[in-house]
């Protein structure tokens, strides 16, 4: 028990979580007693320190089917089933004495088959009984799980290649200086009207992120869903790669691949909630609706047409701290950006919640099981891997979400800026142009914990959906289908190219951690996202990238990707830009004017619509300044107002010479964003 009293020790000192933040004083208590239900639950499952936490999630390697040395194991956890059987191709799908599954002890099944039973592309599922009823079933740990296209029934299929995939990058390091995410969706990520697969990405897509400059992907949709259109939010197999974009041995090579091009890659993991379907997925599993998620009115999600995890339980804790190891031991990924965390942080799952003040994240509204859970996931994937990215999908603001552990917190490496780009579509739609406000947009994309990293962003796939519309879609509207071609431009098609432009550029610029863009967005993709369903005929015309259109240089859409390229390029010049302060130079709401400094860098920017100034005066570090990027180069659809060939020297000023600072003075013209460096010697 010395482990166990060291452990509870812990909390007695007080965290920095509070140190760093005095308004979370008043709810010391609170901190603490997450703190040491994790401590405890760490403790408790570890076997009081006899193994490690990474070591207790392993449950991939002993449930589901496995070969072995002299046949086949298959295990499965139901503890309210009363006999249970393998059926398959191998059987004719019957009940058959030699498949029956012996109960073992704490609700566990099993069965031993000889070598020969199995083979490779087998499909089965389980015939599962129990107290007034039966049912089939795809098993729980199932690694590959497949869809028969006439039926459109899924079942588990064997899977055991005679030649395992053989890492070419067998070790990496995620490059997060800064870490710059493309969000991407494998299905919809090809130019035709169909679902794309694995190795299309990593043919046609993966070399375009490279040429880019971002330096990691996150992927959707790679655990099993029923329903395509769910965007893979709707998950029934945990362990199972979506079959429908190719074959697990593919997922790797892509992996594999974008390794080797120096990308990291994580993966959309969905753990708030679990799809609803019974034969496909863990709705009633064994005859009991309740033996993964909880009971009673808190079983379905309200909003989400789904059912809710009970972390509470040691065995949901088992299967799902499992699944996080899983994915990096078995698919190399380097980590997770957590889905709908305020789901799962809440009994309201944040809905209809204002989160006014820092009691509202302390008020007894919060689920402790869930804080928990979130907190040993980071635990054990940072246990697994120290370099290993987790980021947390979090709107409501809770405190300590991205805080050490150590300090308090809950361990994630990035919390997601949801603030921004609501607030971008929020004034993009209430707004007229005269009326942005330089040091509102300032606040927005700056406002954040200064000891938690976040993730800031434009946009995201939320906002290209069905219902919603995009940034560019909002600023140029209709008009995009007449007058992107180029010489043919009109007034809105000139003001959404510049908008977009800046916007992206505030945006990405004062980062404290990454910036993330969803697949198309950078090149002002025109069209929404819809998947295929029975109310638009099955079709992919909108599930898909139409990459022509930026390829095509008689188009507009080339001008906003090549400025993303150089926007990227910019960002990462600065060795250790993202843990640099953003020191505001100067704001002007009335003439719409933002200047700011990071490291060398000065950010300038005039929202306004009309009117350009000259000789407009900032004071910066004494020196001379070259300009590397400008929004009104014409090389990305600007108007080349400025000569950015020039060098700009700074003015002595007598008043400022105890600061070492001179008044750099500059021709802004309207609706243009520039970034100038300053020289070295």
């Amino acid at each position: 028990m010395k482990y166990n009293r060291h452990r509870m020790e812990e909390t007695k000192t007080k965290l920095n979580l509070v140190k760093n933040d005095p308004w979370l004083e008043p709810f010391e208590e609170a901190i603490n007693g997450r703190h040491q239900h994790a401590l405890n639950k760490e403790d408790e499952l570890t076997q009081h320190g006899k193994k490690t936490l990474a070591d207790f999630a392993t449950g991939h390697l002993h449930y589901g089917l496995h070969r072995t040395a002299d046949g086949w194991v298959f295990r499965e956890w139901a503890p309210n089933a009363t006999d249970i059987y393998l059926i398959g191709d191998f059987n004719n799908w019957q009940e058959v004495k030699k498949f029956r599954l012996k109960k073992k002890a704490g609700g566990n099944w099993e069965i031993k088959l000889p070598a020969d039973t199995l083979k490779h592309g087998d499909l089965y599922k389980l015939k599962i009984h129990w107290d007034g009823g039966e049912g089939e079933r795809i098993p729980a740990w199932a690694r590959r799980v497949v869809q028969d296209e006439q039926t459109k029934i899924f079942s588990a299929q064997v899977w055991a290649p005679e030649k395992e995939y053989k890492w070419k990058k067998r070790t990496f390091k995620p490059n997060t200086d800064p870490l710059l995410i493309y969000e991407c969706h494998i299905g919809m990520a090809q130019n035709e009207e169909k679902v794309g697969t694995y190795r299309e990405f990593r043919e046609n897509v993966l070399p375009r992120i490279a040429k880019d400059g971002y330096n990691c992907i996150q992927i959707m949709a790679i655990q099993e869903h029923p329903y395509y259109g769910s965007f893979g939010y709707h998950v029934s197999s945990f362990f199972a790669p979506s079959s429908r974009f190719g074959t697990p041995e593919e997922l790797k090579e892509l992996i594999d691949t974008a390794h080797q091009m120096g990308i990291t890659v994580i993966m959309d993991i969905v753990h708030s909630h679990a799809v609803k379907n019974e034969m496909e997925g863990l709705g009633n599993f064994a005859g009991d609706p309740s033996q993964y998620f909880y009971s009673g009115a808190r079983r379905e999600h309200p909003a989400w047409d789904s059912l809710c995890f009970d972390y509470g339980k040691n065995e949901v804790m088992h299967f799902l701290l499992s699944n996080c190891k899983y994915w990096m031991e078995e698919f190399h990924f380097d980590g997770f950006r957590f889905d709908g965390v305020t789901s799962m942080l809440y009994y309201s799952h944040g809905l209809g919640e204002a989160f006014c003040g820092y009691g509202d994240y302390f008020n007894g509204h919060q689920d402790d099981n869930a804080i928990c859970y979130l907190t040993l996931a980071n635990r054990v994937i940072h246990q697994v891997n120290p370099k290993a990215i987790t980021i947390a999908e979090e709107v409501s603001g809770m405190p300590g979400l991205a805080a050490k552990f150590e300090d308090g917190g809950y361990g994630f490496d990035y919390r997601m800026a949801m603030n921004v780009p609501d607030y971008w579509i929020k004034t993009i739609k209430e707004k007229i142009d005269e009326d942005w406000k330089p040091s509102s947009m300032f606040w927005e994309v700056t406002n954040r914990r200064k000891d938690e990293k976040t993730i800031s962003y434009c946009e995201s796939h939320d906002q290209a959906l069905v219902g919603d519309k995009t940034i560019i879609f909002r600023l140029v509207d209709a008009d995009m289908y007449w007058h992107f071609q180029k010489g043919d431009e009109n007034y809105m098609v000139h003001r959404g190219i510049a908008l977009h432009k800046m916007i992206r550029l505030l945006t990405a610029s004062t980062i404290n951690g990454g910036y993330l863009n969803f697949m198309g967005n950078e090149f002002g993709h025109p069209e929404w996202i819809d998947f295929p369903r029975e109310g638009n005929g099955w079709s992919c015309k909108y599930a898909r990238r139409q990459w022509n259109l930026v390829d095509n240089k008689n188009l507009c859409y080339h001008y906003l990707g090549d400025f993303d390229e150089a926007m990227l390029k910019v960002i990462k010049s600065e060795k250790n830009l993202v843990k640099s302060d953003v020191v505001e130079i100067w704001h002007n709401d009335g003439d719409q004017v933002l200047a700011y400094r990071r490291k060398d860098l000065i950010f300038v920017f005039n929202f306004s619509p009309n009117r350009s100034f000259t000789d407009y005066g900032f004071l910066v570090p004494a020196g001379s300044y070259e300009v590397i990027l400008n929004t009104d180069n014409p090389a990305f659809g600007g108007n080349g107002l400025t000569d950015d060939t020039v060098e700009h020297f700074t003015n002595y000023d007598a008043l400022y010479k105890k600061d070492k600072k001179e008044w750099l003075k500059l021709y802004i013209p309207a609706r243009t964003a520039m970034v100038l460096r300053k020289r070295k010697g």
